[in-house]
């Protein structure tokens, strides 16, 4: 363990705890130097707590350290007042997956958030009833967040570091400007308010670029940090790159030079928007894909970043009124983990470098020595861009290598003259050169130390593990299959019967003190390059070595770091084969190695661990080995066994989604005696949402004013008819991608499109004039019914967004009475607490509850989904069904519910499974068909209910929804023991 140096930065030292400090280096964490590695991981987004420590062990098994989490203050406080931390929206569970993994949490609870979120995570009630600037030091904001951050603080305080938690830092608010001076003391006073607690970790901050905000002055925090998104947010040419940002390193010397380097959100993947032209997450997971890890990732590396968090590493969903009118229900993101929670084609290059950094503890503590720009005149050929950095306790050298353009396709090779401790070297000795295909980096290391004392001279192979198994140091190199590399390594030890490679592509010269190991190409899966009883050297190309895990070893059992690398437990065993090893665990005073992981398929299993280990169990089960005695391709020592499948995948039964039951959700126009009696008086004629009405009579129509933020909004304007009355005009701002769909009387007028294209910067208001027909009119009272879709609030900023309806006229007549009415009971008293604030709308079906199992549907008709509405018409109605599913226990089955038929139909369908709002299909628009659902809120063992709103947006147009259910995956294994929370339909007692 590296011992702690003082931290040189004037906050660190004001640190509350002396178990996270800081210098110009790295954390410093229980004296301990650390590079924290950690991707972004939204719980709210999974919302389902017992797969959280699902996406926590897949975060480890990458060798990564962190997590980063925001809380979303919306779902949390959904009332002035109320805070809630019961179901998905508890802290508690996050707190307890990330201790068990050995994963430390940076927590990030806004209030603001951004996130692609309704409102930027901001409670929606605070965008209505605050009369203040929102994030500013107005009083009645901090009045309104107050509650809030204290019910954080109250459920955070135990889990800190210092009290044997994992918590390491929270982040304060979110991507803000400094100025003007209220932005500034609005900082203050989230500060104080941790400050006046017993919150001891430091505070953070993310500049959204280098805008040098809260490093110095007023607000500033304890630790800066900045955040970059170096490809954008158009996956629409994924090979198509920018290049990579060249003054990271400059930036960080002119504004934080004292603090390490710092970036809360490095871009892990990207967002997508709404359109028919929209990429989908495809091709934003091939934007963001391997390469772009290897370049761009490296990238930061080269800069001297020694603290970093990749966003998204697990996007998850979007669940319900989540998300913020620029992007759909999947937050996919492209990201390493998928919203099904597979493991992408990312994962196995964020293990290669996660496993690399947990190894190579002399990488956490170095000074940028210079780059080609600089003057750094290392390399043989100038299209190999390199920067050198080195550890100053140890002379260990890290030469990252990228080409010089970037974005290059091209393969380039070159050498290197370095200096290390054995003199001038030019690198490789023997092989002709280093190659760096196109779009591609390494680290080169020279006087790098592995275990406890061996030492490899150089290395143009990439590491991929370093450490000490069962007293023996263990170096494990990999590289591109089709390149040659080399490392030269002082050897120690007696060797095994194995005294040459095992493999004929490596050859072997010996020096004085270091042999060399010139791999050729070619060579495929994994090789021994020297064994001894103090030494163990493997090979493997690169896919090869992503089929290995380092699983760490727990330590003791009172210690509440146990399973912290470094910190309860260095140790640790190698295991290749299976598609996820989760957790290892050496029982019986080391006999017993039982691992536990997921299968796809059968694997050939390869353990590299302590001599003394007698027996391998796989999720509980004993494996039978083949011996201690290797085959000649093995390692000396190396277990191997044969792991197969105990369930027969073939035969769980994906059920069709038949039988459906089919009954009407918009009586307001199709039920003449339908009364608006107890229905909300829209009367207010003020408001503090800053864009005031454009034209009306004075009267405020927006939804949020009167509770009703959420999903779809219904309105009814009332007015006496003369006879006079030919058109009338309405604006309707729903955000981006909405409708409005508009009614007089029973007689259908027009659908309002706020959207057709997947243009960020598309209409979300309309203007429209609706000519009255012939016959629509009636005596006495008249209705205007408008079906309004809130897509979430804006998420810039301070914006308080105006949805509802912006301006009304009616030429020849006049308004009366309009009515409002959203989700039951709006923000202040919705029934429907475990799945919170933002899972339901104003449809009549959903007031009445008939998206919730348990719902009696006996006297419904039967009317099958794909035939659509009847006759044709433009409306609302609700489809129903019930199917079961029986999987075996230790089954992680991924399903998706998934619409068939083409795009272009006008319709958009509201998809509740087992009463959680899992989808929204926009069939006109576009593009998400897929929508993937888990466990927890399916019910893997019993019955399951999928309710159906579909709203038919033009009459004489034949919807026809094509939905099906759909077996994504499966793999043997997972977290087990899912729970489901699904609440039962149980009389609302409204209309």
């Amino acid at each position: 363990m590296v011992s702690a140096r003082a931290p040189s930065l004037s906050r660190a030292a004001e640190a509350r705890t002396d178990d996270v400090r800081f210098d110009n280096y790295s954390l410093i964490l229980k004296g301990q130097r650390v590079f924290l590695y950690s991707g972004e991981f939204h719980t709210f987004r999974l919302p389902v707590p017992s797969l959280w420590p699902d996406i926590i062990q897949k975060i480890k098994a990458a060798g990564l350290n962190g997590v980063s989490v925001y809380i979303h203050m919306g779902l949390v406080n959904p009332a002035p007042g109320v805070v809630d931390f019961d179901s998905f929206r508890a802290l508690q569970p996050l707190y307890d997956a990330a201790k068990a993994a050995g994963i430390w949490v940076v927590l990030r609870p806004g209030p603001y958030i951004n996130a692609e979120t309704t409102a930027g995570g901001i409670a929606h009630w605070a965008t209505t009833e605050v009369a203040g600037t929102l994030r500013t030091n107005d009083s009645d904001w901090k009045a309104a967040w107050q509650p809030y951050i204290q019910g954080i603080i109250e459920a955070t305080e135990a889990n800190q570091i210092s009290n044997g938690g994992p918590v390491i830092a929270v982040q304060i608010d979110n991507e803000y400007s400094q100025n003007p001076i209220s932005h500034a003391e609005y900082f203050v006073d989230l500060e104080d308010a941790y400050h006046n607690s017993d919150i001891v970790v430091p505070l953070t901050y993310n500049d959204p670029g280098m805008g040098r905000n809260f490093i110095n002055g007023t607000g500033a925090v304890d630790l800066y940090g900045l955040d970059s998104y170096p490809q954008g947010f158009d996956c629409s040419n994924p090979t198509r790159w920018r290049g990579v940002v060249t003054n990271y390193h400059q930036y960080h010397a002119d504004v934080n030079p004292s603090q390490p380097f710092y970036s809360p959100e490095f871009q892990g993947g990207s967002f997508d928007a709404w359109g028919p032209t929209a990429p989908g997450y495809g091709p934003c997971r091939e934007l963001t894909g391997p390469n772009f890890q290897s370049v761009f990732n490296l990238q930061l590396w080269a800069s001297n970043f020694k603290l970093l968090n990749y966003y998204m590493l697990y996007g998850g969903t979007s669940w319900g009124g989540i998300p913020f009118p620029g992007v759909y229900t999947s937050y996919d993101y492209g990201a390493s983990i998928t919203e099904a929670r597979e493991l992408g084609t990312k994962f196995d290059e964020l293990k290669r470098q996660g496993i690399f950094l947990r190894s190579t503890k002399d990488f956490y503590k170095t000074d940028w020595v210079a780059d080609a720009s600089t003057g750094l005149s290392v390399s043989s050929n100038p299209n190999a861009f390199i920067t050198l950095l080195r550890n100053p306790d140890t002379g260990a050298q890290f030469f990252i290598a990228r080409q010089n353009d970037s974005t290059s396709t091209a393969t380039t090779t070159f050498q290197l003259n370095v200096t290390t401790s054995a003199g001038s070297l030019r690198i490789p000795t023997v092989v002709d050169a280093i190659t760096l295909g196109g779009r591609e980096s390494k680290v080169i290391v020279t006087d790098y130390t592995f275990g406890e004392s061996s030492q490899a001279l150089y290395s143009t192979a990439s590491v991929f593990f370093a450490g000490t198994i069962d007293g023996r140091d263990v170096l494990f190199l990999h590289g591109n299959v089709s390149q040659e590399h080399e490392a030269s390594i002082r050897l120690t030890g007696r060797p095994s019967r194995l005294t040459q490679p095992s493999s004929p592509k490596v050859m072997q010269s010996h020096g004085r003190d270091f042999t060399t190991f010139s791999i050729l190409a070619g060579l495929e899966g994994l090789a021994t390059l020297y064994d001894s009883d103090t030494q163990l050297v493997l090979y493997a190309d690169s896919e090869t070595a992503a089929a290995f895990w380092a699983p760490v070893i727990p330590g003791a059992v009172d210690d509440p770091f146990r399973n912290y690398w470094g910190f309860g437990t260095n140790q640790t065993v190698l295991v290749g084969g299976p598609h996820l090893v989760r957790t290892a665990t050496l029982e019986s005073r080391g006999r017993v190695l039982s691992l536990t992981g997921d299968l796809k398929e059968g694997v050939r299993l390869t353990v590299i661990g302590p001599k003394s280990i007698r027996q391998i169990t796989w999720n509980g089960d004993s494996v039978t080995a083949d011996g201690v005695a290797p085959p000649p391709s093995a390692t000396e020592g190396a277990i191997t066994a044969q792991l197969e499948l105990h369930n027969d995948f073939t035969g769980i039964r994906v059920p069709k989604l038949t039988g459906w039951k089919f009954r009407d959700s918009l009586p307001e126009v199709n039920d003449a005696d339908f009364s608006d009696d107890r229905w909300t008086l829209a009367n207010k004629t003020t408001t503090n949402i800053p864009k005031k009405p454009l034209y009306g009579d004075g009267r405020i129509l927006y939804g949020c004013d009167y509770g009703f933020c959420e999903n779809i909004v219904l309105w009814r304007g009332h007015f006496e008819a003369t006879g006079q009355e030919k058109s009338l005009n309405l604006s309707i701002n729903g955000g981006r991608a909405f409708a409005a769909s508009v009614w007089l009387n029973d007689v259908f007028l027009d659908t309002s499109f706020g959207n057709s294209t997947n243009n960020r910067n598309s209409i979300e208001e309309t203007d429209e004039k609706f000519a009255i027909p012939a016959g629509a009119l009636q005596r006495g009272d008249n209705v205007v019914t408008v079906v309004q879709d809130n897509m979430g609030l804006d998420e810039d900023n301070t914006e308080k967004s105006p949805r509802g309806i912006r301006g009304f006229s009616l030429e020849g007549g006049t308004f009366g009475d309009w009515k409002v009415q959203g989700k039951v009971g709006g923000y202040r008293d919705f029934p429907d607490k475990t799945r919170g604030v933002l899972n339901e709308g104003g449809l009549f079906g959903e007031r009445q509850g008939w998206h919730l199992p348990g719902f009696d549907t006996s006297d419904w008709v039967e009317r099958d989904l794909a035939r659509g509405l009847p006759d044709q018409k433009a409306g609302v109605g609700f489809f129903t069904t019930t199917f079961d599913l029986n999987i075996p226990e230790n089954i992680d089955a991924m399903f998706s519910f998934n619409f068939e038929e083409s795009l272009g139909q006008p319709y958009r369908v509201y998809m509740f499974v087992n009463g959680w709002m899992m989808g929204k299909r926009v069939a006109n628009l576009g593009p998400q068909a897929k929508f993937p659902v888990h466990e927890g809120i399916l019910n893997y063992r019993g019955s399951n209910t999928v309710a159906v709103a579909l709203w038919a947006m033009l009459p004489n147009v034949t919807n026809q929804p094509d939905l099906q259910l759909t077996l994504d995956a499966v793999y043997e294994g997972g977290v087990g023991n899912v729970q489901v929370d699904n609440p039962e339909w149980s009389s609302r007692g409204r209309e």
